[in-house]
């Protein structure tokens, strides 16, 4: 029989391969052609789109939190899994706004039951292994499962676009999704974490947990740090295809420069004890990220040419988009185990209002502005939020 110690040790590897599996996003490199020329629409209502997923994001952050911390983790994950299968096939019913803004809600729904229980049970099985100082690597090493995903189905997704049309991606990604489900019933939930015998009623630890990541200084200026920067760098997902689409790029070779951007954050969630010695400190990490990445949008918004914008499309991604599991060690060592799933989602759900906010702005913009100053914009934004964080070194905890 397998020692609990040891189940919770494959616990990890199993969190690893979910992660994998339901990030295998196919249709990354064809996102937006598929959103504009199969499915219609404008950039500016792809932009408006991405808001209303994350206004959805917004408002199921929480209940569903609690929603773990009530049922378990195992079981949000579950369901978060077979939403996301749903919701891909959704898509493609019908190039048409109303099963867009349908899937759009389903798929950020699922996203929210993973949202904060994955983190929450990675973290609980190792607390229940006495490792909880080996968090960050766990949660940067997750982050890195989750990228190889991303990487995998960029080099891929638009061969089966290229083969199968622009919908085939999505479809694969829904698969993905259900085999994720299949990992999902082989994890075994630490007892501290799982549902409890006399559980808590659900409003009382929706309540207990927002009220203790309302009235924690440090956990908010953590968030509010990663939120702000977050909202902005997102815009890489969206701008990146329309900047290569523009500087002349074929559609095929979109997934390689994706592909590229993953290998970047992989590599650098993979090096944080190595750029904290070259940065000086883990505020200075998180600063000099901020700033690379706005220096990245700025070139991009400036530059006409596929050699000077793939670089820059890189360093964006590479730096902008590594930070959240960063955040999420450092938070989590302010959690009690018992709210864990509650805190970190509504955490998330600050994070996800920022998205919301800064796509519709962006969105918004893109029906006045072209978009290369659109971009310069963000970037100025970026560096100056950075140089200007609140967080100091001692919030940031090992």
């Amino acid at each position: 029989m397998v020692s609990a110690k040891a189940s919770f040790s494959q616990n990890i590897w199993k969190l690893n391969g979910i992660r994998l599996l339901f990030w295998l996003h196919f249709f990354g490199p064809v996102l937006v052609p598929f959103f504009t020329q199969w499915g219609g629409v404008t950039l500016s209502q792809v932009f408006y789109l991405n808001a209303w997923f994350f206004f959805c994001n917004f408002l199921f952050e929480a209940p569903t939190g609690a929603l773990a911390d009530r049922l378990g983790r195992k079981t949000s994950l579950a369901i978060g899994s077979l939403l996301g299968f749903g919701a891909a096939f959704l898509y493609t019913a019908a190039p048409m706004m109303a099963f867009f803004l349908a899937a759009e809600a389903v798929f950020a729904l699922a996203f929210t039951f993973h949202s904060g229980a994955d983190d929450a049970l990675a973290y609980d099985s190792l607390k229940a292994m006495g490792q909880e100082k080996n968090s960050k690597k766990i949660l940067s090493r997750m982050e890195a499962f989750k990228l190889g995903g991303i990487l995998l189905a960029s080099l891929t997704g638009g061969f089966i676009a290229d083969r199968w049309g622009l919908p085939a991606p999505l479809r694969a990604t829904g698969v993905a999704m259900l085999l994720s489900f299949f990992i999902v019933l082989l994890v075994r939930e630490p007892g501290a974490a799982g549902p409890k015998r006399n559980p808590k009623n659900y409003g009382k630890i929706l309540k207990e947990g927002v009220g203790f990541f309302a009235g924690h200084k440090v956990l908010w200026i953590l968030t509010l740090e990663a939120a702000a920067v977050n909202a902005l760098a997102w815009a890489m997902i969206w701008l990146n295809q329309p900047f290569l689409i523009q500087d002349g790029l074929p559609l095929k070779y979109f997934g390689f420069v994706q592909a590229l951007s993953v290998a970047g954050e992989m590599l650098v969630l993979s090096r944080q004890p190595f750029l904290e010695k070259l940065f000086g400190s883990k505020k200075s990490v998180l600063t000099g990220g901020g700033i690379l990445t706005g220096i990245a949008f700025i070139i991009l918004g400036w530059a006409h040419s596929l050699w000077v914008a793939i670089p820059a499309i890189i360093l964006a991604f590479t730096f902008g988009l590594t930070r959240l599991p960063l955040f999420s060690s450092y938070m989590n060592k302010y959690i009690p185990s018992d709210k864990r799933a509650t805190v970190l989602s509504a955490s998330s759900m600050v994070r996800t209002l920022g998205i919301f906010l800064s796509m519709l702005t962006i969105g918004k913009g893109l029906d006045h502005w072209p978009i290369q100053p659109t971009a310069m914009v963000i970037g100025i934004c970026l560096v100056a939020l950075s140089v200007f964080s609140r967080i100091e070194e001692g919030h940031l905890k090992d």
